[in-house]
């Protein structure tokens, strides 16, 4: 990500704590965002999003529909059929969109959901755990951990004290003490 991009991605999301804000602001940011995305080292590529036969299209419903339900079991053979692809085909192009297996992304959604979550309140982590697809508490916290370098429940706390602190105006050393 460039710093053009992040800017407007940072901008968005701080939206998210001004609802009364987003119905204004929220489509210009976007299309900013989209238009950066287009004119971009990736430009190419989006476009190609874009076109309703390419292969990142067929991919990108595969994609959507793994966003959307992520706490489901996943079956590769019915995503392949969603894409309009055979699954060694699907397989390749979905690796060459996301750097990723279909599992791999749908794990990467289902622990960002996960600290989303515990960022916004302090919540059982197994309850998070099971509310995102997890059947065994022990495996999502290994696997949090592994991705975010601490446990779920402190990395819950840390974000939530940040947050604290950011509304308040206080800066993390400051909070602290």
């Amino acid at each position: 990500m460039t710093d053009d991009l992040v800017d407007p991605v940072l901008r968005l999301l701080r939206l998210l704590d001004r609802p009364g804000d987003v119905a204004v602001l929220g489509t210009a940011i976007e299309r900013e965002i989209l238009w950066r995305l287009i004119n971009g080292e990736q430009g190419a590529m989006v476009r190609q999003i874009g076109l309703a036969d390419s292969r990142l299209a067929q991919v990108g419903r595969a994609i959507r529909w793994i966003r959307k339900h992520y706490a489901e079991i996943i079956r590769i053979e019915e995503l392949a059929n969603m894409a309009g692809m055979s699954v060694t085909s699907f397989h390749r192009h979905f690796r060459g969109v996301t750097s990723m297996t279909p599992i791999q992304y749908q794990k990467q959604i289902r622990l960002q959901v996960a600290r989303s979550q515990l960022m916004s309140v302090a919540a059982d982590v197994a309850e998070v755990g099971f509310a995102v697809g997890y059947d065994s508490p022990s495996q999502f916290s290994r696997e949090y951990r592994r991705l975010f370098g601490q446990s779920p429940g402190r990395d819950g706390r840390n974000l939530r004290g940040l947050k604290a602190a950011t509304e308040t105006g206080m800066t993390p050393v400051s909070a602290r003490r």
